[in-house]
C-alpha cells in the first residue's frame, strides 16, 4: 500500500484467504510451483498489511524433524509479506504446527501478543454414539478438530486491534465407527445423520469459544477493536454465524448492542456478494467481521471472486488444480492520523 506521509490519515487493509491445502510435499494435489504461480498474484493484489491465511502445510525437515512452513515461505518470497511478523496455530501440546490445515497471521504492524484456543474456554460435549459398530458403552467426549488463533496487533500508538483466524468444520458428517462404506458414502441415514450431528457440535462449538473470548476482550474494553476473519464454512444465516455475530434480534437485549459483529460483505453489491461458487450458486463462506467500534474507521471491502471456478464441477472434472476454490476478502479501515 502507498505509506501516508506525516499528519495524513493512514488505513489498514485487512485480509483473509483460504489458501486450501497449501503444500510442498511430494503426494500434494498440484506441484507448489504451479500453486506460487497462480495464488501470488491474489497475495500481492491484496495490498494487506494484516493477512490472515487458512489451509496452511508444514513439512518436517527431515524423518522426525520439526514441522516449518516450508511452502509458505515459497509463496511469500519476494512479496511484501515476507518481512512480516507472524503467528500461527500450533498443536494442543504446543510442540509445532500440525501438519495441514493451519492458521497463520501476517502482520506489517507488530504483533504484541498471540494465543490460540483448542477446547480452553469451554469444555467439549460429551455424547453416546448410538449407531457405532461396535456399540458405543459409555458417553465420550466430542473435540473440534482445529483452533482458532488470536493475535493482538499493535496498529498505531495507543491502538490494538485484535485478530480472530477462524476455520470451522465444513458441515460434512463426522465419523462414526462402522458406518462407512467408503470415502464418501454410508451404510445408513441414521449413521450419516448421527455423523452430520456431531459436525455440527464442532463447527458451533468452535464458534462458541470464540465468542466467549470476543466477550472477554468486550468485558476488559467495551470500545476494543476486533476483527473476525477466515473460512466459516456458513453463510450468515446459519447458526455458527449466529452464534458469533450476536445479533440484537438473538439475545433480545438492545444493551448488547456494542457487542455485535459487524459483517463487512454487506457493503458489498449484492451481485459480487460470494466467496465460493457450489455446484453452479454463489455462496459466502468466508468473511470478515467487526466491531462496532471498529466500523468508525471502516471504509470498503473488496471481494476476489472474478477468476473463482466452482469447485463440485472442478472436483469432478480437473485434475492437480492450482487454485483456491476461495475468494479472498480484503477491507480497508482509516486509523487517524499518522
Amino acid at each position: 500500500m502507498t505509506r501516508s506521509p506525516t499528519g495524513a490519515t493512514r488505513a489498514v487493509r485487512l485480509a483473509t484467504f483460504n489458501l486450501e491445502n497449501l503444500s510442498g510435499a511430494p503426494d500434494a494435489e498440484a506441484p507448489l510451483e504451479a500453486r506460487i504461480r497462480i495464488l501470488r498474484p491474489q497475495l500481492e493484489r491484496l495490498d494487506a498489511d494484516i493477512l490472515c491465511l487458512q489451509e496452511v502445510g508444514a513439512e518436517r525437515d527431515g524423518k522426525g524433524g520439526p514441522r516449518r512452513f516450508r511452502a509458505l515461505d515459497a509463496l511469500l518470497r519476494g512479496t511484501r509479506y515476507a518481512g512480516y511478523g507472524r503467528a500461527h496455530s500450533v498443536l494442543p501440546d504446543g510442540r509445532g504446527p500440525l501438519d495441514v490445515h493451519n492458521l497463520v497471521i501476517l502482520s506489517r504492524y507488530p504483533v504484541v501478543a498471540h494465543r490460540q484456543y483448542w477446547q480452553d474456554l469451554i469444555d467439549p460435549p460429551v455424547y453416546r454414539l448410538r449407531t457405532a459398530e461396535p456399540e458405543s458403552e459409555a458417553p465420550g467426549a466430542v473435540p473440534w478438530d482445529r483452533p482458532a488463533l488470536h493475535a493482538e496487533i499493535d496498529i498505531a500508538p495507543g491502538r490494538t486491534l485484535h485478530v480472530f483466524n477462524l476455520h470451522l468444520r465444513a458441515p460434512l458428517a463426522a465419523f462414526v465407527p462402522g458406518q462407512k462404506a467408503g470415502p464418501f458414502a454410508w451404510k445408513s441415514v441414521p449413521g450419516w445423520a448421527e455423523g452430520f450431528f456431531l459436525a455440527a457440535m464442532k463447527r458451533n462449538g468452535q464458534a462458541l469459544e470464540v465468542r466467549f473470548a470476543i466477550d472477554a476482550l468486550f468485558d476488559a474494553d467495551p470500545g476494543a477493536w476486533i476483527a473476525l476473519c477466515g473460512d466459516m464454512n456458513a453463510e450468515l444465516n446459519e447458526m455458527p454465524l449466529r452464534i458469533l455475530r450476536g445479533d440484537e434480534e438473538d439475545t433480545g437485549n438492545g444493551a448488547l448492542a456494542n457487542r455485535v459483529l459487524i459483517p463487512l460483505e454487506r457493503a458489498a453489491p449484492d451481485s459480487r456478494r460470494y466467496s465460493v461458487l457450489h455446484g453452479g450458486r454463489p455462496v459466502m463462506l468466508d468473511h470478515l467481521l467487526v466491531s462496532r467500534p471498529m466500523m468508525r474507521g471502516f471504509r470498503e471491502v473488496e471481494i476476489h471472486n472474478e477468476a473463482l471456478g466452482d469447485e463440485l464441477v472442478a472436483y469432478a472434472t480437473v485434475a492437480h488444480s492450482p487454485e483456491s476454490y476461495h475468494a479472498p476478502l480484503v477491507a480497508r479501515f482509516d486509523i487517524g492520523d499518522g
